[in-house]
């Protein structure tokens, strides 16, 4: 499986991104796609995920209400809409993916720079 991930970019404090990350293929039937983010000097942090369905969504606390997750299956992508960004959104951002049922992500896009000016 390989992971794209786009639709970085630098904007201000406000505004509105769309990120996505369009698969390849996938390996497993059922299976779990997430977003992390990576800023400066910090771990990669959790963001969000979605089921293969479509049928449950997870946010971090830090984003929920800002960030939705979503996905079409039928352009084999997921899409992380971010709305009110702020300057702590500034990260590397990462898609991965996973099987359904395990805790580790087995595949991994290489990332997209978001920057969020106050």
């Amino acid at each position: 499986v390989q992971l794209q991930a786009s639709g970085g970019g630098l904007v201000q404090a406000g505004d509105s991104l769309r990120l996505s990350c369009a698969a390849s293929r996938h390996t497993f039937t059922s299976y779990v796609t997430g977003w992390f983010r990576q800023a400066p000097g910090k771990e990669r942090e959790f963001v969000a995920s979605i089921t293969w369905s479509g049928g449950s969504t997870y946010y971090a606390s830090s984003v929920k209400g800002r960030f939705t997750i979503s996905r079409d299956n039928a352009k084999n992508t997921v899409y992380l809409q971010m709305n009110s960004l702020k300057p702590e959104d500034t990260a590397v951002y990462y898609c991965a993916e996973r099987r359904t049922g395990q805790t580790g992500y087995d595949y991994w896009g290489q990332g997209t720079q978001v920057t969020v000016s106050s």
